[in-house]
């Protein structure tokens, strides 16, 4: 699996129900509100750090409170970008954060546990 590939499975598989934010995603939004799913899934793939910026100096998104993003072979990726239109991880200031912070939450280990399971469905050999 490369990273390419990675990113097209994910945005088949996104859904209001894995999004931390389910009212405001949209089919034509899928990665909205999985930032922190993702790049969950995408260390255990991977490799790497997790990273943390704050969005709380951006009223438009401050109810998200953050975004997480990786970081792996010393190269910042954010999976999700494309959720915002107006905002880069590169525009925030970003530490790095454990696996075990994001997943106190257990709606973030529910949401993680349905797009893991829809991801390794993908990876699966067809039947036919």
């Amino acid at each position: 699996m490369n990273k390419d590939n990675y990113l097209k499975t994910i945005k088949d598989i996104a859904s209001a129900e894995t999004s931390f934010d389910p009212s405001n995603w949209t089919p034509s939004n899928p990665l909205w509100g999985h930032c922190a799913v993702v790049s969950l899934l995408a260390q255990e793939i991977f490799g790497g750090e997790i990273v943390k910026g704050s969005l709380l100096d951006y009223p438009k998104y401050s109810y998200l409170k953050s975004h997480i993003w990786n970081r792996i072979n010393e190269e910042d990726i954010d999976f999700t970008s494309e959720q915002y239109s107006d905002l880069s991880h590169k525009d925030l200031e970003g530490v790095i954060y454990s696996k075990e912070s994001i997943l106190k939450y257990p709606n973030t280990v529910k949401r993680l546990s349905i797009l893991k399971e829809r991801f390794l469905d993908t990876q699966r050999p067809s039947k036919w």
